[in-house]
């Protein structure tokens, strides 16, 4: 668990304006790395993680009292043990240990959030969103999923979202970037039409940010 600890006193010595999302991605990068590091499963790893996550979100109270710098770190520590550790992995409780050491337990969710950004970059996993007025039928979806497939150069995780407001469009949100094809008669024309332009406009954000490089 060695890595674990070197990285983790890293981010402690981290002067204190830096931003906590930076710190977050320092001990969601050392998880990471030790569990590739000992042969372990990356998914199996991100979704321990989300359990834990997932308590916090029905009883917001552990996570306040987690967070909070009022209480003791050893009866943090006492705490996790009565309800995390007997089903913890060993690397997931040791990984548990050394953020409450550092008292960065109130940064729990950041540093989770943070894991399954680098995860899905690992993976050449792209989030991808995908706006329709209504709802989006089978064979559109996998047609669309194919054409961002080829273009990002990774698998595109689509969620998808339905807004009336759209106005039988379709809008598509990859990153901080956003393709519009609003207004069609058909929303397979429309797919077709913000396919043919938005496979240009992302292969050339690409070849420009290789060129950059």
């Amino acid at each position: 668990m060695q890595n674990i600890e070197q990285d983790a006193q890293f981010a402690a010595e981290f002067h204190a304006d830096v931003d906590a999302e930076k710190i977050a991605e320092v001990y969601a990068e050392a998880y990471l790395n030790a569990v590739t590091g000992h042969g372990g499963s990356m998914d199996d790893a991100v979704d321990e993680f989300a359990s834990l996550v997932d308590v916090l979100k029905v009883q917001p109270k552990f996570g306040v009292v987690l967070a909070s710098a009022m209480v003791p770190t050893d009866e943090k520590v006492a705490l996790l043990e009565k309800t995390v550790a007997s089903s913890a992995s060993p690397l997931f409780w040791n990984f548990l240990l050394i953020i409450a050491k550092r008292n960065r337990l109130d940064l729990l969710v950041p540093i989770f959030l943070q894991t399954k950004i680098l995860q899905d970059e690992r993976q050449k996993r792209i989030p991808v969103t995908i706006t329709t007025a209504t709802e989006i039928d089978s064979q559109l979806f996998a047609t669309l999923s194919e054409k961002l497939h080829g273009v990002l150069g990774g698998e595109p995780v689509i969620r998808s979202v339905v807004n009336p407001d759209v106005l039988g469009g379709l809008v598509v949100r990859v990153g901080d970037t956003v393709y519009d094809a609003s207004v069609s008669a058909q929303l397979q024309d429309v797919c077709r039409q913000m396919i043919e332009r938005s496979t240009q406009e992302i292969q050339n954000r690409h070849e420009s940010f290789h060129v950059s490089e």
